[in-house]
């Protein structure tokens, strides 16, 4: 085991890595996977809201109105959820989309505590642009890489992903 694992319980959980690819002596934040991804997300990130911005469009209102507009989500709560906001944020984020004309909220009839939301036609048309936007950009980034590599690479990702999630799960099960 290594000794990472034996003074954090959280990493302890999953100990299946033979190897340390980090040390404390002579770390290098900027070699790290985190900082990499990071960097990359944000890179990303960046170059989606550029595009968008001709549309009045940014980063935080983009996301849940992808999501609505691909059936992500119906109902504020499921929304906040997908887009992993608080109540609180969700509601000024709708705010903003609502004063834009692009979704409303629906009272639900059955259960007065639901709140439905609905692209309006302005936000059906702002959304389906974005797809497009997303692909130009995410393959922009991925010039010269070959297909194999790029199916290596979403493979890696996807383990990186599953191992942070079962990680997770164990320590808020803890």
């Amino acid at each position: 085991m290594s000794s990472t694992s034996k003074s954090n319980p959280f990493i302890d959980a999953m100990s299946c890595s033979l190897v340390d690819f980090y040390r404390a002596e002579g770390y290098a934040p900027k070699e790290s996977i985190g900082y990499l991804m990071r960097r990359i997300l944000v890179l990303i990130a960046n170059e989606v809201e550029r595009e968008l911005e001709p549309r009045g469009l940014t980063n935080a209102q983009w996301v849940p109105l992808l999501k609505l507009y691909m059936g992500s989500a119906s109902t504020a709560a499921e929304l906040a959820r997908e887009c992993e906001l608080d109540a609180g944020s969700m509601t000024r984020l709708l705010d903003r989309l609502e004063a834009k004309g692009l979704c409303r909220r629906i009272r639900s009839s059955e259960d007065r505590r639901v709140v439905n939301l609905e692209l309006t036609e302005a936000g059906r048309a702002a959304a389906k642009d974005i797809p497009a936007i997303l692909c130009r950009v995410q393959n922009a980034h991925l010039a010269g890489f070959t297909i194999e590599e790029w199916q290596t690479l979403k493979s890696y990702l996807r383990r990186i992903l599953e191992t942070a999630q079962t990680l997770q799960a164990s320590a808020e099960k803890k």
